[in-house]
Parts: C-alpha cells; structure tokens; sequence
C-alpha cells in the first residue's frame, strides 16, 4: 500500500508540473505565468516614477535627454534626427509593445499564429484584403524617399533596442498570457499600422448591399430612397464657395450603367452615425485674438489607449501632441507656429468588382474584349496548435480577389466562375508619414499645403490654424477620377470605362482658407455642396454635428480654450430639434396607459440633450431607433440577403413630407399603416423594452444607465478594461459616445506667441495594466476636463511638473 500511495504521489506531482508547464486553449502555462521571479507579478509598478537615470543604447549617436512629467509623458531632447525617432521608437516600445505587436500582426493576417484557428477567418479576410500587398508598397514609398528611409529605420532600431532588453520576467503582461514572445520590429510593420488605419476609416462598403437594393426595387426607387445629396446638409467647405480651378474632364459612365447581384460576398459594413469632429476659430472671434484650434477623433476606444502622447524636439523641430504606437511623428499636435488635427472624409476609395474567369482553371478573367492572365500569390497561415494553411490568393490588374466563389456563376453560364476583385486605394504606393514629417515642423499654411501632398490614405479632413492667423481646412487624400456614382454599386470588371481614371489633382482637393464666417470645421458631413465638379462619395456621415457645431461657433465671439472644451462636450440633439415635433404631432395620448403618459410627459419636457441623467434622452432614443426599424425592416431586413437601409436623412424627410408613404406601411399586416400607426406601435414597444430592461419609469431609465459605456481592453481580457460607467453623448450630437466608441483624444489649442495646448486620453501612458499610468487619466477624460499640456522648450527647462529625468548615450 506505501508503494502505491508513493507511485500515486508521484504521478500526480508529474501530471501537476506537466499542466502547469502546458497551455490550455486560451488559458497560459500557470506554472509560467504565476513563477514569482518571471511571472505577472514582475508586471506590477509603483505609482512613484522613479528617479533620474543614465542608460546607454548601441546605436544612438549622440545624446538624448528624456523628461517625463507627472502623466509620464516623454518630452525628448536630442540632437538630431536619427536619435529622435530612435528614442522615439524605443520609448514607445518601452511602454505599449504588445500593443504595437497585436495590432501589426492583425493587419498582416497572423493572430493564429498566438491565438490559434478562432482568428483563422480574420486572418484569412486580411491576407485576401491585400494588407500585406499595400504595407509592401507603402513601404516602397517610403523606402524611396531619403528622409523618410532613415526615419523609419531609426525608429526599428530604437524598438528592437528595447525589445533585445527584454527578459521572459519583462514581457508585458499579455505576452504572458497568451505564451508567446515579442519578436523583431521591422520597418514594415509601421506600414501595416496605415493599412490598418485604412481598414477602419476607409475599408467598409455599401457596394453589395446597394446592388440588392437595386435589384430588388429597380432604379427609380433606389435613387429615391438613397439620393446622391442629403436633403439635410452644412458642408466642410462652406455652401458657395467658389473653385479657381479648372476641373479635369469628367470620365463618362460605360454605356450599360448597372449593377450585378453577387452571393457569397459579405462588405464589412460602414456604420452610419459615428466619426470626429474638429474645428479652428480665426483670432477675429477669440479672446487673445489668436486662432485656437479643436480635435476630437472618435475611434473604438481601448485600453491600453489608442495614442501616446509625446513631445520631440530636435534642430528644426519641437511638436506636441500624439503618436500612433508603432509609427514614427506626431500624428495631431502642435508646434511654436501651427496646430493641425485631421477627421475622416469617408472617400470612397475602396470598390468591388465581378471578375469572370476563363475557366475553373482560374488562370485567365475577361478584361477588355480579351483573356488576361491571373497573378497568384500563395498565403501561408500559420495556426498555433495545428498545420498551416495555404491560401492562393489570385491579383487581377484590379486587386485581390477576395471572394472567390465556384457557385457564383453568371445566369445561363454555370461552369464560368466568377469573383470578386477589390480596387482600394491602400494598395497603392504611398508615403504618409512624410505629411507628419513636415507638418511637425511647419511654420506657416504654405508648409501645412506642402505636407498634405504626400498624403494618401485614408483621405482625413486636415484642419489647420497658425500663429500668423490663419485657419483652414483640406479634405485631403490620394482622391481617384470617377464618374458619378461609380463604386455606389458593383461593377463589370470586364469594361474599362469603370476603371478608375487617374486621380483628382492634390491642389484641386476642396480647400478653404479664412472664410469670412471666421472658423472652419469637419465633422465627417459632406465635403463641399453639390458645385464641387468632381465625385468624391455619394454618402458621408449625417449633418446634425457639424451643424451643431457650426451654429456655437457661429454665435462665439471672444472665444477662449475652456468654449472649445465645453464644445466638445456638447450634447444637444439636432435630430431631436428636426424630427421630434413631429413625432409627438402624430402620437395620439388618448390611446396611451399610464406608463406611457408618464413617459410621453417625459418627452415633452425633454431638453434635447443626451445627458447622462436624462431620462427624456433613453425614450426618445428607443422610440426613434424602434420608428426606424419598424419603417424599412419589412422591407429591407431580409436574413438571406444584406440590404442597405436608408439613411437617417431620408427616414425624416419621409416622416415630415411623406407621412402616408407606402413605406409605412407593414406589409406582414392586412391593414394599411402611415407614419401615425408606426409612431404609436414603435413608442409602445419603446416604452415596453425600457420597462422590461429597466423597471418602471424613473431614475433607472437614465440615459447613462440605459447607455452602458466601457473603455475594454485592446484584446478583450477580462477585468483590464473600464468596467461600464455612465456617460452622456450620443452618435448624432458633438459629444458622439456610443458602443464604446467616441473620442480618443480631445485636444485644445491656442495659438499665439506663447502657444498652449490642452488635452486628454481616455486612458494613460502605460500599456501594462500593473501600472498607475495605465489608467490614469480615464477619469478627467469622463469628466470632460483637460490637462494642461506641458510643452518645454529645451533640455534645460525646469518645471515642478518633471518628475524625472532619462539621459541616453551610446
């Protein structure tokens, strides 16, 4: 029996130190990850930034003086470019490598190479986008220009400084967790962080959902129910704004202007309701009689933040502002002279066409009257804990081929099968961070139009002011020469005349500079009113911000930075002040219950803000989201087939102009619905939804308790993200805060001859969730406060705000 119970104890001691050395689906080998001398605990920090140090790096070739003040925020001082962007790159490593890890290996389709096959479809989806395709070209770009050759490699180098640093006991946290070490930073990798941007501001689509639109109502309702022009509309570049230049010609739409049904694809969905706002006042309506410029960008927002601020300073250049984990300069900041902030144009630069192939073969497509030959490129896929797979990927002189599907046949042609190829203009050869290159040390609005030639995806709306007292802004990007409506549906990817035809000359993107209203502003609305000659998208995002935005500003005079602050708060409803009177018009009270009388009266006292305390805000939010779908959902929600739904801008109009249109009514029903039936049926479910979800009416029907809001974690580990807190906002006011996506850095500044900068992140410095500086500053950003911005001027300068001091030498 002793035998026994020792053969026992002994295989169990076996099997415990085999499964603590062994990883279980997503859980990391616990023996590693709780190892006291390798483990998470070596991941915890102080809250104390330590003292002042000395450090020599191999590569460095001079000395570089590092401040960090109390948020540890770097402010580097070196003494030439090499070092700067190196310092730049180790220091950003330093704090948010697995960040810039992840991300990379996202866009270049290989996550299941450290998470295994649940990331296979994503990976797979990536690979056929082309992200490696354009990162390689972007790259090329970049590889060609002088300057910005040795900015990037300065900037690997200073990464791969730190990483060769590293022991298994330093590894960020995640590593950790998902078993894995960091590898070599490369200088393409950066290029992979634009074609992921890219991805996010300029990779959805509408094309497929349009083509069932029309195939299914025919042009005449298509073009009714989803016009070129909101009815609604304040524009980018002000209403009659006159264009000195002369427009290329225009390229004429191919003779058979029409669409293809195509099954098997599925767009990535561009979501109506969500973007950023900025905005510049000229010194005429200011305080100081300065320009003082505002940006908001909204993005999915996450911890560890999507920015990371920094100042840098070298012979002809000293910038503030925020960095892009993995991507050498500052993206939005500001130096001595000039301030700049970008929000996205949604160009439509991305376009989807039906290749058919010769054969099953696939080695010929039809183009031009004659067989072309297909280019393949074999994917390699790696999966952790499984074989590779192999992808053959097939180029058309289009693009990629990104679905390709043997039962998509053309009517009558079975045994020819088609795909679907993909023009996007982040395949294309660019070079984007010259733009933030120059515009770091820019001095003047001649500076700022210099920068922006470089620029090519995704097209931004660059909004500008300067110390000279200027403003100005430029939707901006590598824009392509097409035809009316070309992309708004799929096309022939047989006929040439739906090629794109060169490109939109750089000096003729729509621009304004000092207006006579004395501000500019963007809010991702229409670019220009409909005299612009050329096409730049068919949809951009709903008017009521930038109107919202253009009305304060109208009305400011003697600005100061706290009204820009209080702005980018704001959460006043447009819609509501469009649509609501007419909504409660036709809502017959007679026929309500006592629950709904209570909240009607709610909505009568409503104020049309989307305060987090409001209750008036969930019920008017939940009715009008319930009016919406009851409207188009009978006609435009089928399960099998993906159908675009009209905008906002069009639900409106029909409400107030066209109350008994047929759309109102429910042809699942016998009877004939108009606006009034689906207002009253879609404020009792309203009501009905909040009841269930939240009790009766009360403080439990508060917008920020309706609305749960959290910042989560960049990989969706539990308990290092927010937790959800209540919030205000709302996708259609300035303050646009919606499913965890909203503004990733509010940034304040005044220009003058001593300029200030104001801003915040929704999070901190830190990528380690063991830090302090992880999450530091997410409660000032809730509060909708900012942080004065410490902005040195040289290594000398003192501040009770330093708290230490990093000298780096070779």
């Amino acid at each position: 029996m002793k035998v026994f119970k020792a053969i026992l104890s002994m295989l169990f001691t076996v099997a415990l130190i085999w499964a603590l050395q062994t990883k279980f689906g997503d859980i990391p080998p616990l023996g590693e990850f709780l190892n006291p001398s390798t483990g998470f605990w070596q991941n915890a920090e102080s809250k104390n930034i330590i003292p002042a140090q000395n450090l020599k790096l191999k590569g460095l070739q001079g000395k570089v003086t590092v401040k960090f003040d109390e948020d540890l925020v770097p402010h580097i001082f070196a003494e030439n470019d090499h070092d700067l962007y190196y310092t730049q790159g180790y220091l950003t490593a330093k704090a948010r490598l697995w960040e810039m890890d992840i991300q990379t290996r996202s866009a270049a389709g290989r996550l299941s190479e450290v998470v295994g096959p649940k990331a296979l479809e994503l990976d797979r989806y990536h690979r056929r986008m082309g992200m490696t395709f354009g990162a390689e070209h972007t790259l090329q770009g970049i590889m060609k220009d002088p300057v910005m050759s040795k900015v990037i490699s300065a900037y690997s180098d200073g990464v791969n400084a730190y990483i060769k640093s590293l022991t298994p006991a330093g590894y960020p946290i995640e590593f950790k967790l998902l078993n894995y070490a960091p590898e070599e930073w490369k200088p393409i990798n950066s290029a992979y962080l634009l074609k992921l941007m890219s991805e996010t501001l300029a990779g959805g689509s509408d094309e497929l959902a349009m083509t069932n639109v029309l195939n299914k109502f025919g042009a005449k309702i298509t073009n009714d129910l989803f016009p070129d022009y909101p009815t609604h509309e304040d524009p980018i570049i002000p209403a009659g704004t006159k264009w000195d230049f002369k427009p290329l010609p225009i390229p004429a739409p191919p003779a058979a202007f029409k669409a293809q049904m195509l099954a098997g694809m599925k767009d990535r969905e561009r979501v109506e309701g969500i973007g950023s706002n900025n905005w510049a006042v000229s010194g005429s309506k200011t305080a100081s009689g300065y320009p003082i410029l505002a940006n908001d960008p909204h993005l999915n927002l996450t911890l560890p933040s999507i920015w990371y601020q920094m100042q840098m300073t070298a012979p002809g250049v000293n910038v503030y502002g925020v960095t892009l984990p993995g991507a050498p300069c500052v993206v939005i900041g500001y130096n001595q002279k000039v301030s700049w902030g970008v929000t996205n144009v949604d160009a439509d630069v991305l376009d989807w066409y039906q290749v058919k192939f010769k054969d099953a073969s696939r080695a010929e497509y039809w183009y031009n009257n004659t067989w072309n030959k297909v280019t393949r490129k074999v994917e390699v896929i790696n999966i952790r804990g499984q074989k590779p797979m192999v992808d053959t990927v097939l180029y058309t002189h289009h693009g990629p081929v990104v679905y390709d599907n043997a039962e998509i046949a053309k009517k009558g042609r079975p045994n020819i099968p088609v795909g679907n190829a993909l023009r996007w203009i982040a395949h294309d050869e660019s070079d984007e961070f010259k733009t933030f290159y120059l515009l770091n040390r820019a001095k003047n609005y001649a500076d700022y139009r210099e920068a922006l030639k470089y620029f090519t995806a995704p097209a931004q709306n660059f909004i500008f002011a300067s110390a000279d007292n200027d403003i100005a802004i430029t939707p901006n990007g590598k824009l392509p020469l097409k035809y009316k409506d070309q992309g708004k549906f799929i096309m022939d990817g047989s006929d040439p005349a739906n090629d794109w035809h060169g490109w939109i000359p750089a000096e003729q993107n729509p621009t304004v500079k000092n207006p006579p209203r004395g501000f500019v502003s963007s809010a991702n609305q229409s670019s220009t009113d409909k005299t612009y000659p050329y096409y730049i998208n068919w949809r951009f995002e709903s008017y009521e911000r930038g109107k919202r935005i253009n009305d304060r500003l109208a009305a400011m005079t003697k600005a100061t930075t706290d009204s820009m602050r209080v702005l980018q708060m704001d959460d006043y409803s447009i819609r509501a002040q469009d649509i609501l009177p007419t909504m409660l018009k036709y809502l017959d009270a007679s026929k309500l219950d006592d629950t709904q009388l209570a909240a009607l009266d709610s909505v009568k006292k409503w104020d049309k803000h989307f305060s987090a305390n409001s209750v008036g805000a969930s019920i008017i939010n939940t009715w009008f989201v319930k009016f919406y779908a009851f409207t188009w959902g009978d006609n435009f929600g089928d399960k099998k087939t993906v159908m675009q739904f009209p905008s906002v801008d069009r639900t409106e109009m029909l409400l107030i102009n066209e109350p008994n249109s047929v759309w109102f009514d429910n042809k699942r029903t016998p009877v004939k619905e108009t606006a009034v039936d689906v207002l009253s049926a879609s404020f009792n479910a309203a009501v009905n939804e909040l009841v269930k979800n939240h009790g009766k009416i009360g403080t439990d029907w508060q917008w920020g308790k309706v609305k749960p809001f959290e910042v989560m974690h960049l990989g969706h580990v539990p308990g290092l993200g927010s937790g959800n807190f209540a919030s205000g906002g709302n996708s259609s006011v300035v303050n646009a805060l919606v499913d965890g996506h909203g503004p990733s850095w509010r940034m304040v500044v005044q220009l003058g001859p001593q300029v200030k900068g104001y801003g915040i992140i929704p999070g901190g410095q830190s990528g380690n969730p063991g830090s302090f500086f992880y999450d530091d500053m997410l409660k000032t950003w809730q509060d909708g406060k900012l942080k004065e911005l410490l902005f040195l001027q040289s290594p000398t300068a003192t501040s009770p705000r330093i708290k230490q001091t990093l000298t780096l030498s070779k």
